[in-house]
């Protein structure tokens, strides 16, 4: 269905749609920017979810000599086990992997029709400058981080669980495989920037999460910011330094 309005200043009318009565609710929520938030929120916070468990294993790289290639071997050899005999070897993991690409895949269409939401209705001409700016910059932002994010995702499958990018890759042995990629400097690079998007698209993405939650009180507006903050260095820091540590030669 679809609502035609005229507002004083606008160039045409806007066209505000909404979903049809006669689907199901699910879908009904999913058409309305309050579903397309919520989806964006939690699906979010899931990656997030899963790029700090991911995070918190990788650092058994810091651990010394061959302690630490035994630790982030076995490391890897546990997920591939997981819930082994009951099910195949790697079922689990692969399952985990698909799932985070399609929430990932959900956040990027709830993003983008969201977008496209707002566009039809709410007109430039209503925005004052100092909000347009920011509001424009925060969605370029977000938009750019999340491009280089989802080539990341693929790129990173590829390196270090396919071996498609052309470094020495032996299954099942995570700490070579890891120390052999990012010595690579274009391929650390390619982990730097990236890690760098994520850093953004965390505190941007949570700042926003608050108010989808309603949490949008100015007198809270210090603590969202700390809690965006933190949440954006917790997983970004650590995951700068791999690729930094490995290209140096500090992690060997």
């Amino acid at each position: 269905m679809a609502q035609t309005t005229n507002r004083p200043g606008a160039d045409a009318p806007v066209v505000n749609r909404t979903p049809d009565p006669r689907s199901p609710w699910p879908v009904q929520f999913y058409g309305s920017a309050v579903g397309k938030k919520w989806v964006m929120a939690i699906t979010g916070l899931a990656m997030y979810g899963f790029l700090f468990a991911h995070m918190i294993g990788n650092l058994k790289l810091y651990i010394p000599k061959e302690e630490g290639r035994y630790a982030l071997d076995v490391y890897g050899e546990a997920l591939r086990k997981l819930l082994y005999p009951i099910m195949p070897e790697g079922v689990i993991l692969w399952i985990l992997r698909i799932g985070l690409i399609l929430m990932l895949v959900g956040h990027v269409h709830a993003a983008i029709t969201l977008t496209q939401m707002n566009r039809r209705s709410r007109p430039m001409s209503y925005q004052a400058p100092r909000e347009y700016v920011a509001a424009n910059f925060a969605s370029r932002s977000m938009r750019i981080t999340g491009i280089i994010i989802f080539g990341y995702i693929f790129f990173h499958l590829f390196d270090l669980t396919i071996s498609g990018t052309g470094a020495r890759w032996v299954e099942g042995e995570v700490h070579n495989n890891l120390i052999n990629s990012l010595q690579r400097p274009w391929v650390a690079i390619i982990y730097i920037i990236a890690n760098l998007a994520v850093a953004v698209h965390l505190y941007h993405g949570t700042w926003s999460m608050f108010q989808t939650m309603g949490i949008n009180n100015p007198r809270w507006n210090g603590a969202r910011r700390t809690i965006a903050l933190g949440m954006s260095v917790v997983v970004g820091v650590p995951n700068l330094l791999f690729p930094l540590m490995i290209v140096t030669r500090v992690v060997k």
